[in-house]
């Protein structure tokens, strides 16, 4: 298949070139400066609204990821208005782009994220619980909202909602990584709200995977089967990491909520004292094997 992604250059986009090239897919890299890498590109123009339809008339699948940074700095009106735009904007483009064609994409993929479940405690979520309330909710839904047209055109539109995504390459394990080893790094409040991982190879398992699976549609929820509390995720990463002769290895110190949000603000309520209690339920009923679906093999194999 010739498969455009959008966000080609990050985190997840780099190793999803690597592996649909592995499985014999043609990717073509959506970017805004030609000239970046050897592979086929593409160039659009969110702010003005540019993409050439005509571009697209022989893609078979399209993959979304482009997006400014949620966890990029303290949110702010402006940050938080830059959030969204990206993420609606880019997607309206594509998916009005798509919707012109005479022979469209089979498939859309577009990255969402388990924010749109807000904090739910302890309940279990699958793919067709109902939306939270906050910032994160209302983005993702607009985001899927975005997908629209193309739904209306009859293409097959996913929403791959991402949970936390574990690499040594980037994200939150990169930026997590030294204050556990030198043994500053805590439970976040009182540790109990659930984390939704996923390691970055069943990320792009996931998307590659979704490619192929027609009966795959609509909100699919791209995490482990697995999810812990902040306080099992960090009890993981400290024995990961830490030597276990050190003190620090068995116990660290809390960081209480107040002081959290006093540091973050809305973002610490929002990404890391929310609790996401999240299932793969599309996912596995589509026949996905996960390669990593227990949290310390996991870690033991990234780090």
């Amino acid at each position: 298949m010739k498969v455009l992604i959008s966000g080609a250059s990050g985190l997840v986009g780099s190793e999803l070139i690597h592996e649909l090239k592995r499985q014999g897919h043609q990717p073509v890299r959506l970017v805004r400066r030609k000239g970046l890498t050897s592979d086929p590109e593409i160039t659009w123009d969110i702010n003005a609204g540019k993409l050439d339809a005509q571009q697209l008339h022989d893609i078979d699948a399209v993959i979304h990821l482009a997006g400014e940074n949620i966890a990029g700095g303290r949110w702010s009106d402006e940050r938080k208005q830059k959030i969204v735009e990206s993420r609606v904007k880019g997607t309206r483009l594509i998916a009005e782009t798509l919707a012109k064609l005479d022979h469209p994409p089979k498939v859309f993929i577009c990255a969402s994220a388990v924010g749109f479940y807000g904090n739910r405690g302890d309940e279990v979520l699958n793919d067709v619980s109902g939306k939270g309330s906050g910032f994160l909710a209302d983005t993702c839904k607009q985001w899927e909202d975005a997908c629209q047209p193309a739904r209306d055109k009859g293409i097959r539109v996913v929403n791959s909602r991402f949970g936390i995504i574990l690499s040594p390459k980037g994200g939150a394990l990169k930026a997590m990584y030294w204050p556990f080893k030198l043994g500053m790094a805590g439970d976040l409040g009182n540790g109990k709200q659930y984390m939704s991982w996923i390691a970055l190879e069943d990320v792009v398992g996931a998307l590659a995977h979704m490619l192929t699976h027609d009966d795959l549609k609509g909100p699919v929820n791209v995490v482990s089967p697995n999810p812990v509390t902040n306080h099992q995720f960090t009890d993981a990463m400290r024995k990961a990491v830490i030597c276990p002769m050190l003190p620090m290895h068995y116990w660290t110190p809390p960081a209480p909520a107040f002081a959290v949000k006093a540091v973050l603000g809305e973002m610490a309520d929002q990404l890391l004292l929310a609790s996401q209690r999240v299932q793969p339920v599309a996912l596995l009923g589509s026949g996905y094997t996960f390669r990593q679906p227990e949290l310390k093999a996991a870690l033991d194999s990234l780090l």
